[in-house]
């Protein structure tokens, strides 16, 4: 099975993983410690894996794939590019999944959008979406390792969990880079 193969590369190679430990979240995290660190010059990692992609197409001509691109800089996820998958009993299946995951404390899955779904049953041509917002640059410009540093908002930021930080040492934290 791939999950127990996956599972015992992280363990082998002391490679954290917090639970629920899916065959998509090991990969991703071992992506994340041995490929994504080499990407010093601009690099495009190409044709993930369906179970990573879960909004992509799967790709035409190679099977278990998508038709997905990533490009990193620097160690730093620039961009994130790939077909739309817009098969809606195909994409409804793979929100039940991504539903059961997040169930399982996965907080990386989506829940079923049925709007989304919806639409998908009115038909959607052929269409490709990439990201790549001023969130990215600004990560890679502060050499951030997690896009949820350089969010503006801060309810989408990270919790500080050190316990003594004064009150205007947080409001001062949260409102740099924030003036108008």
């Amino acid at each position: 099975e791939t999950r127990k193969i996956l599972d015992d590369i992280c363990v082998a190679k002391a490679v954290e993983c917090p639970p629920p430990r899916t065959t998509a979240r090991l990969l991703d995290k071992l992506v994340g410690e041995f490929l994504e660190v080499t990407c010093i010059n601009p690099t495009f990692i190409c044709d993930h894996p369906q179970i990573m992609s879960p909004l992509a197409k799967w790709h035409r001509s190679k099977e278990g794939l998508t038709e997905r691109f990533e490009l990193f800089v620097m160690k730093k996820e620039i961009c994130n590019a790939y077909t739309e998958l817009n098969d809606p009993m195909r994409q409804r299946q793979l929100f039940e999944e991504q539903a059961k995951a997040k169930a399982a404390g996965d907080d990386e899955a989506m829940f079923i959008d049925e709007n989304f779904c919806t639409a998908l049953e009115y038909g959607l041509p052929p269409t490709a979406g990439w990201g790549m917002g001023i969130d990215r640059v600004a990560m890679f410009l502060t050499d951030s390792n997690n896009i949820k540093e350089v969010l503006l908002f801060p309810a989408m930021k990270p919790e500080d969990k050190k316990e003594n930080v004064a009150p205007t040492e947080t409001l001062e934290s949260t409102a740099v880079g924030t003036s108008v």
